[in-house]
């Protein structure tokens, strides 16, 4: 059977850290949080589970992920976020995997919780993750705040069964506070790659992303947290894209 290191990046996870921590008991051979200096209780959390704790000055949510992975020990990593956890499911799909890995990585579902509700559609799920790969096998991408682990060219991915829980935003002023920071970072990292905004774009993107996620992917069944979910997505759309033309006006 393989030794597997689970590797975390936190900030002030202590609301569902011990959940997260909990449900890689009997999974992972070895746990790695790279925490970027927490002024809550994160590191006493830690303490109790017996984790290799490094402290690090955030580096971009892609950076700092890069950089945990690089003190695993171990050649095979499942990668989780503070507020995330294995569902039973999923447990059991690694513990198979782990005698018997067949490809480069694995894929599985997130399914989110928001104000208490498990969001079934929109773009919220499957919400399709790989966070159980071979070292090397690839490294973190995309444009932050959205990470994603992608596997080298030429290399395969399994899927695994069950969820991988998380508890995205505790309440609807969670949600707006993370909205405003997360479109501001995304703003930025459009704005180091060039990437330009438009009178265009800032009414039709925003609106093509919640009919999207309301209509085509079914939002609405999911009550009053879809429709609200779906006028979100509007609203963190349309805030990148108004940030980004205001940076091209303030600093070209």
């Amino acid at each position: 059977m393989i030794k597997l290191s689970a590797v975390i990046i936190t900030y002030n996870e202590e609301e569902h850290l011990e959940k997260c921590l909990s449900s890689l008991k009997g999974v992972a051979d070895e746990i790695v949080v790279v925490d970027s200096f927490s002024t809550d209780n994160t590191p006493d959390i830690c303490k109790k589970f017996n984790v290799k704790f490094i402290q690090q000055v955030f580096l971009g949510y892609i950076e700092q992920k890069n950089f945990a992975l690089s003190h695993a020990s171990f050649d095979y990593i499942l990668s989780l976020d503070g507020d995330e956890a294995l569902s039973d499911e999923l447990k059991s799909s690694i513990l198979e995997t782990k005698s018997n890995w067949n490809y480069d990585g694995y894929y599985c579902n997130r399914l989110n919780n928001y104000s208490g509700q498990w969001i079934k559609h929109s773009d919220w799920y499957p919400d399709k993750k790989l966070r159980l790969f071979k070292k090397e096998s690839g490294e973190w991408k995309g444009i932050n705040p959205h990470d994603c682990y992608t596997l080298k060219k030429g290399l395969k991915a399994g899927k695994l069964k069950g969820d991988l829980l998380h508890w995205i935003y505790r309440d609807y002023s969670d949600h707006n506070q993370k909205i405003e920071r997360f479109s501001t970072i995304a703003s930025e990292a459009y704005f180091k790659l060039g990437k330009k905004s438009s009178i265009w774009k800032i009414i039709y993107r925003p609106t093509w992303a919640f009919f999207k996620a309301y209509f085509l992917r079914l939002g609405f069944l999911d009550g009053l947290n879809g429709w609200i979910i779906c006028v979100q997505t509007y609203n963190v759309t349309f805030l990148k894209y108004v940030k980004l033309y205001r940076l091209w006006k303030t600093k070209t």
